[in-house]
């Protein structure tokens, strides 16, 4: 830790005012990888840890936020899918177990949105377009985050640097950066376009408290930029992740193929969520509402949750899949969640200190 961490206390945006974190920083919610142990690290250290329950069953959602609140007293966040089924048993955990924020992956509706401000937590949906943003914010969504296609995962082709202004103008809430952010530099940057603050995935995916197997991450820290893909061949959306064999298998694999992959796939994790098959059918008609997926590509959605699990919990990059944002690519340590955070503020301390030379 520099000298300005040793003396620094805080750093306050709209974002720390709004989610009473010290630093401008979340850490996403990442299926398989954003646990009691991550999330605790990062929320101690500073940042907003988000907890990912789309992988777990209602119950151990509960005892996985009970666990995050065992292991530090900072405030946090829980990240849901706002078109499962089960979405408003989830908000009410949320709400009794009094998590600070609310995270959706999706566009929360008007009602939910409604349900959890009126219990007093803080709600921020991550969108991918500016009329998106416009919208959550009309329903009084208190903040909201905006990932470019720089970021990892479900991704769109609308750069960070060009989608992240827009949003700003757009709307008068507290607007959170993500995609291609890895440091101090990107912070100002991100500060500078107006943003409250940025959200980093990939980068808390590669740290010494992230649970995810070292062989994964090694794999990881030898990614070069050209190493991270788009690919439709997952789940039929756009999705970044690591080239690997698998990825290059999935290119070449013919409808049929991936249909039955998919059909597998979803059979396990109906085992592995406890969601029944009528559960699974009507999250589907969920996902297909409002947008142009054909049903074989809400078919091919049952293949993330399970390829993700087999890289980011058995370490089996050979049968899975590994979500990675661009910044895979420059990224070549492990440290902790407090030395990250103490780091990126130093960085940014410095690079705020340099502005005025630079003019």
């Amino acid at each position: 830790m520099g000298p300005e961490g040793a003396a620094r206390t805080g750093f306050p945006t709209r974002l720390t005012e709004l989610a009473g974190v010290r630093y401008p920083i979340v850490q996403t919610g990442m299926g398989w990888v954003a646990g009691p142990r991550l999330v605790s690290a990062a929320a101690s250290a500073g940042a907003l840890g988000i907890l990912a329950s789309a992988t777990m069953p209602v119950d151990r959602l509960r005892s996985a936020v009970r666990e995050v609140k065992s292991r530090t007293d900072a405030p946090f966040g829980v990240n849901l899918r706002a078109d499962a089924a089960d979405a408003p048993e989830r908000v009410e955990v949320i709400i009794e177990e009094g998590v600070r924020v609310a995270s959706f992956a999706l566009a929360p509706s008007r009602e939910l949105i409604a349900r959890l401000k009126d219990a007093g937590v803080v709600v921020v949906p991550s969108v991918g377009a500016r009329r998106h943003a416009e919208k959550v914010a009309a329903w009084g969504a208190d903040a909201v985050l905006v990932q470019g296609g720089e970021g990892g995962g479900h991704t769109g082709n609308v750069a960070t640097s060009v989608l992240l202004p827009q949003v700003v103008d757009a709307v008068d809430i507290p607007v959170v950066a993500a995609g291609g952010f890895h440091d101090g530099r990107g912070l100002v940057a991100a500060l500078a376009y107006g943003a409250a603050g940025i959200a980093m995935g990939t980068r808390f995916l590669l740290t010494s408290d992230s649970t995810v197997p070292d062989a994964v991450k090694a794999t990881y820290l030898a990614a070069t930029v050209r190493d991270v893909t788009l690919t439709t061949r997952v789940d039929g959306l756009p999705h970044r992740m690591l080239r690997t064999g698998m990825v290059d298998g999935l290119e070449r694999s013919g409808r049929a193929s991936l249909l039955l992959r998919a059909v597998r796939h979803a059979a396990a994790f109906r085992r592995e969520s406890g969601m029944s098959w009528a559960g699974m059918v009507r999250d589907g008609l969920a996902m297909k509402h409002g947008r142009e997926l054909t049903w074989s590509q809400v078919l091919l959605a049952a293949n993330t949750p399970m390829l993700l699990r087999a890289s980011m919990v058995e370490g089996r990059t050979d049968i899975g899949v590994m979500a990675a944002g661009q910044v895979a690519g420059v990224i070549d340590d492990l440290p902790s969640c407090a030395e990250l955070v103490e780091r990126i503020m130093d960085e940014a301390e410095a690079a705020l200190r340099t502005l005025p030379a630079a003019r």
